[in-house]
């Protein structure tokens, strides 16, 4: 990988982080201040149009499951359909299908949706686990962040948390399906371990803040969340 020189990485994520502290304050205006539901959910002029992939298709808005051995993955909006990998090289193809093959190896099932008003990994959580029939839940984001979550929980309040997107590849996705579902069970496991890449943060500082710019102009605010069919 070609070395990044450290200040030109603090200078650009200074410069996407303002603009988007500034594109939300704006948003936030022309809302009147207000938080935006489903009954009011705005169009967002950035978001670009979404493409057809033929192995995740939305199948109708995501209702509330009532199976107890199902699990929950909330993808973000930018998800497959206008990112296609984590900052880690994993497809989200690959990312999905390893996730939900971690679940059903503990003889749990999953189930995909794809929050549209939120780019933020913990409210995608919490969303999904109000959805969930176990009550547990995945969050990804398309840089490849991901936290495991369970109902009535605060959102920062999580059950597993893998901030660190560069390093997470396959295996890794596997094994955070896994524990999700020993957590449906009412299993206390062991936390999935993550590498420690003291190179990882400064060399990725400034391709994370701009998948995360990319991830935020597709959010929709107030449009509800869509049940996920995914064909591997």
């Amino acid at each position: 990988m070609t070395e990044i020189d450290e200040n030109l990485v603090r200078k650009i994520v200074r410069e996407v982080l303002a603009q988007t502290q500034t594109d939300q304050t704006i948003d936030f205006q022309k809302k009147g201040g207000a938080v935006a539901t489903s009954e009011n959910a705005s169009y967002n002029g950035d978001a670009v149009p979404e493409k057809n992939v033929s192995w995740f298709q939305s199948v109708g808005l995501a209702k509330p499951g009532y199976s107890k051995d199902e699990i929950v993955i909330a993808v973000a909006p930018a998800f497959a359909t206008v990112l296609t990998k984590t900052e880690s090289g994993v497809s989200h193809q690959e990312a999905l299908r390893q996730m939900i093959a971690g679940i059903e190896e503990e003889g749990l099932k999953a189930r995909v949706i794809k929050a549209y008003d939120t780019s933020d990994v913990s409210f995608m959580a919490v969303e999904a686990d109000h959805l969930s029939g176990s009550g547990i839940s995945i969050g990804i984001q398309s840089k490849g962040t991901v936290i495991i979550h369970q109902k009535d929980q605060e959102a920062l309040n999580n059950l597993e948390l893998f901030p660190e997107a560069p390093v997470i590849d396959a295996k890794m996705f596997r094994q955070i399906g896994k524990n999700a579902a020993r957590y449906a069970k009412g299993d206390s496991p062991e936390p999935v371990s993550q590498p420690n890449d003291q190179m990882a943060r400064p060399n990725f500082q400034a391709i994370s803040a701009i998948l995360h710019i990319r991830e935020t102009h597709q959010v929709v605010p107030g449009k509800p969340a869509e049940e996920i069919k995914v064909t591997f």
